[in-house]
């Protein structure tokens, strides 16, 4: 017997855990976390305290690396792509930052910038339960959601591992300096407190 019920926006509602009413797409720094599925170990593994990526790992890396070129909005930080996780600070800039021939950042005014919604068939119009899951373009829900496909879409071609990401992700907006060094602190020194992290897993 199926006890799986069908997904119904009029009785279920998904909670989001977004803050409520801000707007995602306006400058500002933000700490991310996104969890793999399950929290398996799918990037590799903590040895003598350094993160080793293997080849799926090094490629949610180089997908990492490469959210600019899909939204020129988006400037990196540190970052660490650990064996179940990504801790990375995303800022999110009002000019778009693009290069020249010698590889120097020339700045674009009011740049239109491109993201996922861009070009992705765009899903049907959440339901007035489930607002929340709308992705307004060149915000943090939509970097998060276009690192997700590349990842999920090298895995789905080149693996046996169908889910690879839990369905949502954790944010953090820094509002301040010493918030801002101490996350980037956590962040480069993940891997040698592996052990002792809220995400471990053998």
């Amino acid at each position: 017997m199926n006890y799986k019920k069908k997904y119904n926006p009029a009785i279920h509602h998904r909670k989001s855990i977004r803050l409520k009413g801000y707007d995602y797409s306006q400058n500002g720094l933000y700490f991310i976390t996104i969890c793999t599925y399950n929290r398996e170990c799918l990037f590799g593994e903590i040895i003598g305290k350094e993160m080793i990526l293997n080849d799926v790992g090094k490629i949610a890396n180089e997908c990492w690396v490469n959210i600019p070129e899909h939204f020129p909005n988006a400037v990196l930080h540190e970052y660490v792509v650990m064996p179940n996780h990504v801790h990375g600070i995303i800022e999110l800039s009002g000019t778009a930052m693009a290069r020249d021939e010698n590889n120097v950042g020339v700045q674009h005014v009011g740049e239109q910038t491109v993201g996922v919604q861009n070009f992705e068939t765009l899903p049907p119009a959440p339901s007035p339960q489930n607002q929340f899951q709308h992705i307004i373009p060149r915000s943090i829900g939509s970097i998060v959601r276009g690192y997700k496909i590349g990842v999920t879409k090298f895995f789905r071609d080149n693996t046996d591992v169908y889910h690879v990401w839990q369905r949502n992700y954790h944010e953090h907006i820094i509002r301040s300096e010493q918030s801002y060094l101490r996350i980037s602190e956590y962040i480069i020194n993940n891997p040698e407190v592996w052990e002792n992290d809220k995400f471990y897993r053998r």
